[in-house]
């Protein structure tokens, strides 16, 4: 078995701060999230009244005449908002030192596209309860879980796999979309495959979902996908999450699956000859990489006779391969 290449030191001290910085900065972040976007003291005739506005353009409710309760409440608004905007501000400018850091050292990255995307749905409280990083935009994270570099496992992608995990639908009919439009307005579904949505630099985003899963999703929520029975594996064991760096240094949270079952689905893809056979050989990499590192430098997550009961029959086969084969001699089963 080829395991991971240990980081460093100094590499995991920088990884540490970066979570360290990033969890203080987030906290403030969703803090904000959660107050209205504003209230305003507005007069009508000879009285004032205090408004809640909902949105940039002034849109908004009045909450009443601004006397007593409403008066307080207006100044403890502007107190509690004050304070958070300060304690943002520090954090994201330790924040930033983190990620230059962990640039700086070489540590995995994330495309930045698919940071951005990430860096907001946890904003929005979604990762880990509404979405998962399914595709190859995980393998920072598992490299991470590992304490170390990876094998041979291509990590550049031109688009980013997203997987709704909820089975409850959400209170907002439109999660993906308006999560999607916040960061960048220029997204728009792919009419010829409804399940992905690009930007104007044609960065990809598509979402996956597994059938037990599909009635999470409201019918008006875009990109749509189609269910995929071999995502149901990935909804298994246990998920890892992690703070990791982008390429312009910003940072990003990934909740992915268990790497075991990531791994096994990867190799199980690479053996299916309707797949793009330049998507093949990277999934079979990715899945040798990934379960190498399992085997090697992730002892909390077990391969033994436990996990393999509970395999499906289409994973078996990986599996006995991957165990009973060195390093050396493997060979994809579809060569």
């Amino acid at each position: 078995m080829a395991g991971p290449t240990a980081f460093s030191d100094e590499q995991l001290r920088s990884l540490v701060n970066l979570r360290q910085r990033y969890e203080v900065w987030i906290a403030a972040e969703r803090e904000l999230a959660s107050l209205p976007y504003d209230l305003r003291r507005k007069s009508v005739g000879k009285r004032d009244y205090l408004y809640e506005i909902a949105d940039r353009t002034g849109n908004g409710r009045s909450l009443g005449q601004l006397t007593g309760e409403n008066e307080r409440r207006l100044m403890d608004y502007r107190a509690a908002k004050k304070a958070l905007k300060e304690r943002r501000a520090s954090s994201a400018q330790a924040l930033d030192e983190s990620g230059r850091l962990v640039r700086a050292l070489r540590l995995p990255l994330l495309a930045s596209e698919a940071g951005a995307i990430l860096r907001e749905a946890d904003r929005r409280d979604l990762l880990g309860t509404n979405l998962m990083v399914v595709g190859t935009n995980a393998l920072p994270a598992y490299a991470i879980e590992a304490g170390g570099f990876l094998g041979d496992a291509p990590d550049e992608t031109e688009d980013f796999d997203l997987a709704w995990t909820n089975p409850e639908p959400s209170d907002d009919e439109r999660p993906l979309w308006s999560l999607l439009k916040a960061v960048d307005e220029t997204y728009t579904v792919n009419t010829e495959r409804a399940f992905q949505a690009r930007n104007r630099r044609a960065y990809a985003v598509e979402i996956l979902v597994a059938p037990s899963r599909a009635g999470g999703m409201f019918r008006t929520d875009q990109p749509r996908p189609v269910p995929l029975p071999e995502q149901e594996w990935l909804l298994k064991g246990k998920p890892i999450d992690h703070i990791v760096a982008c390429r312009d240094a910003s940072p990003a949270r990934i909740v992915a699956p268990d790497p075991r079952w990531f791994a096994l689905q990867k190799l199980w893809l690479a053996a299916q000859t309707k797949r793009d056979p330049l998507k093949r050989r990277k999934d079979y990499r990715q899945g040798i990489a990934v379960l190498d590192a399992v085997a090697e430098a992730m002892p909390q997550y077990p391969l033994g006779s436990t996990f393999e009961s509970e395999l499906p029959e289409e994973l078996r086969p990986a599996f006995s391969d991957w165990r009973s084969t060195a390093t050396s001699d493997r060979k994809p089963r579809w060569q």
